[in-house]
């Protein structure tokens, strides 16, 4: 198969969707990759090094869409790509489709398959490849919460962890998912007052069995939020529904209760946010204050931290790649439970729930697509 990996066009997107490891293990498969110039220069990887990996380098992003049969990114395609991706064309990347309604339509319009890795799930409900970018925006949200909660970054002037004499600042972690349970242990380390909370209660028991003494778990539930982030310095939204829009559990009303400074950050803005006041930002203009509160709704956190996180997603995707090159997408698909559900719109058909439900359209089955 002829694989394609382009440059990442999104701002400040540094991440690159294959390591020069991995382009070595797709070429010693048989297939021909070509990398497009300088993609993997933000994460550290140079064009020798994916040359020496047996990739050939191609300049533009143009080249790479119009050779390649699979193109494999780190993030959905961006407006100025859509003209460039092709009937029939295999497209291995993250999508959220269901926050995005014009990059749905781009895709159906297109006919290509789009296969997302946010939906890509094993039989124990676990999503492979969410879980390695999951932890690194759970750890990083507490990161970027405490810098914000710094008074030139206009936030209260707290410290996470206190100091004697001083009490610590109160972290919120909404979810007790993968980015819950990462931002609640970075938040507990550094000292801090964690509330975590979630609604399943056998997961809370099992995170009350495991997390640090400063750590308490609470039911979620309306009243119980509206109680909790009356005294909340730092909010963490870690909330996600696979494939499907995330809830808004901090609606409008709540933000004039909240402490002037505080700090909220939504870690499910890529599949629309779980506040209700969430917009998605950049990392060149992270945060907004609304009613005193500091939003920070950064869409693509990891590529802030891309050599990290380039390297833990190619761990994970790429033996997902090689079952799609070498037996093409129509058969991995089938052989794999895991990859067909990762199938969300496939030459012109929305064959994934989650997103036919987010926009109302027509879903087909996709046992009628692999048949």
């Amino acid at each position: 198969m002829i694989i394609g990996v382009p440059k990442e066009i999104k701002n400040n997107e540094n991440r690159v969707a294959l390591t020069p490891a991995g382009a070595s293990e797709l070429v010693k498969n048989g297939h021909t990759l070509y990398v497009q110039a300088t993609a993997g220069n933000g994460s550290g990887f140079s064009d020798e090094e994916y040359v020496s990996a047996g990739a050939k380098i191609i300049p533009t992003i143009e080249e790479v869409y119009g050779i390649a049969e699979m193109i494999i990114k780190v993030k959905e395609p961006i407006e100025s790509e859509y003209p460039l991706i092709k009937e029939n064309q295999l497209l291995f990347t993250y999508f959220h489709f269901a926050s995005y309604e014009p990059l749905t339509h781009a895709m159906i319009k297109s006919k290509a398959v789009c296969l997302a890795y946010e939906t890509v799930e094993r039989p124990d409900r676990s999503l492979p490849l969410l879980v390695p970018m999951s932890e690194v925006a759970g750890r990083m949200s507490i990161q970027e919460g405490a810098k914000y909660l710094e008074k030139p970054m206009g936030g209260r002037g707290i410290l996470l962890g206190g100091v004697p004499g001083v009490k610590p600042a109160n972290v919120i972690v909404l979810g007790g998912g993968i980015v819950g349970t990462q931002a609640a242990k970075m938040a507990a380390g550094l000292g801090a007052n964690v509330t975590l909370m979630d609604i399943s209660l056998p997961r809370l028991r099992q995170l009350d069995d495991t997390m640090p003494a400063n750590v308490n778990t609470q039911y979620s539930n309306d009243y119980n939020i509206r109680e909790a982030i009356k005294t909340a310095d730092l909010v963490i939204g870690g909330v996600l529904i696979p494939g499907a829009k995330a809830p808004k559990l901090i609606t409008r009303d709540m933000l004039p209760t909240m402490r002037k400074g505080a700090v909220i950050v939504d870690v499910a803005i890529d599949q629309g946010g779980c506040f209700e006041t969430s917009k998605p930002t950049t990392h060149a203009e992270p945060c907004y204050e609304i009613d005193g509160v500091i939003h920070y709704c950064v869409a693509n956190m990891p590529g802030a931290v891309p050599y990290t996180s380039t390297l833990a997603l190619t761990n994970a995707t790429l033996p997902y790649a090689v079952q799609l090159a070498n037996k093409g997408w129509k058969k991995a698909c089938s052989d794999n439970q895991d990859l067909k559900l990762g199938l969300n719109v496939v030459n012109g058909d929305v064959v994934y729930k989650g997103v036919s439900e987010a926009f109302n359209l027509p879903y087909t089955p996709v046992e009628s697509i692999l048949n």
